[in-house]
Order: C-alpha cells, then structure tokens, then sequence
C-alpha cells in the first residue's frame, strides 16, 4: 500500500510529520484518531485530527492533518437521502400537541 507522509498543526502531535496509509483514491482519510493511553489506567483519550488541504502538488492534491479539539462529540453519521433525520418529533404526526 503506498503511504504519504503528512503534517500535523495542532495538539501534541504538532509539528510531527507521519506516514499515512492512502486508500484507493489515492487520499489519506478525512479523519485520523490517534489513542492516548491514560497514566492512571482508566480509559485512553482520542486525539482527533481532520484533514485539510496544504495546497497543490505537481500532479495531486497534499494534505495535512489540523488537531479537532471537540473531537467526534457531534455524532455525525452519513447523510443518505432516504435516512430520516434526527430531529424528529415525538407523539404521532397529525398531534398539534406533540
């Protein structure tokens, strides 16, 4: 698999430059998580960090990774056409009441 190697700004891995896996397209992917194992044992903290575009190349598009410190607390899920929405309302669709 080829891989490329791509800035992270931000966070504590700013300033590191990694390797990155590219997928089919030939585009490292839009998020990168990196687990952080905590000291004390408890649970590992998730850093998220989002792709952004650094400018064009020669011939392809470079990327570079900028630190998300809300990280995946939006929840968002792939917005298919026929998916209702989240915001629904409760009690049946003809009560004025809710």
């Amino acid at each position: 698999m080829k891989s490329e190697d791509t800035p992270f700004e931000g966070g504590p891995m700013d300033g590191r430059v990694l390797p990155v896996l590219l997928g089919l397209t030939g585009h490292p992917p839009k998020t990168y998580r990196i687990p952080v194992p905590d000291p004390h044992g408890g649970p590992p903290t998730v850093l998220v960090y989002r792709r952004e575009s650094r400018g064009q190349g020669r011939l392809t598009r470079r990327w570079k990774y900028v630190h998300d410190p809300a990280g995946d607390q939006g929840g968002r899920r792939p917005g298919w056409p026929w998916r209702k929405p989240d915001a629904t309302p409760g009690g049946k669709p003809d009560d004025a009441d809710g």
